[in-house]
């Protein structure tokens, strides 16, 4: 279990996902996302986020475009200051995040701009759909962070920053880690076979 917590833990504090595009699904309904954002807007504050149990992986996550036959594609854009839970076990739920991201604007100042849900490929029977929108992956773990065994899927949803490339696509052109005190440039990951 401590293994499983840890790999949890890495994976989801990175914030690994596929796919340059958003997610190909219809659109979820206005009222759903609505919801989600009310849920959610108690995490502008990201004391709320650490009392709540929301855990900050403090490196800010950014990608420069590049890509790589078999490897997960990320287009150029940052997803920000990742802010982990590991109590937040089983199906995913829109209101309950495993995820929290920040984007960092300067002098500790964080602006909560998205959340991310994600399953571990060891749980999933098949590839997750929150809202309508399927899971991205399943993927390795991103090396040398992130266990490169930890295999998983994952879903972005920007609701609290406007992503040109759509709302669930992972990285954001919009957001910067450019105010963050520790930068992290990632590069593509693996996809593995269910």
């Amino acid at each position: 279990m401590t293994k499983f917590r840890f790999g949890l833990a890495a994976a989801v504090a990175f914030g690994v996902c596929v796919g340059a595009g958003p997610a190909l699904a219809e659109d979820p309904p206005q009222a759903e996302i609505d919801a989600m954002r009310k849920a959610l807007a108690k995490y502008e504050d990201p004391y709320v986020a650490v009392r709540d149990l929301y855990l900050s992986t403090v490196g800010c996550v950014h990608y420069d475009g590049s890509t790589m036959e078999g490897h997960l594609n990320y287009a150029k854009g940052a997803m920000g200051i990742h802010f982990v839970n590991l109590t937040i076990q089983g199906p995913p739920d829109p209101a309950k995040p495993n995820v929290l991201i920040y984007e960092p604007l300067g002098k500790g100042k964080l602006k909560l701009v998205a959340a991310e849900w994600l399953v571990p490929l060891a749980v999933a029977k098949e590839r997750p759909v929150l809202l309508g929108q399927p899971f991205q992956g399943p993927m390795e773990g991103h090396e040398p962070l992130i266990p490169q065994g930890f295999h998983h899927y994952d879903l972005h949803a920007w609701l609290f920053k406007d992503n040109p490339n759509g709302m669930f696509t992972p990285t954001n052109p919009n957001v910067s880690c450019e105010h963050a005190e520790f930068s992290l440039m990632e590069m593509p990951t693996k996809l593995v076979t269910p």
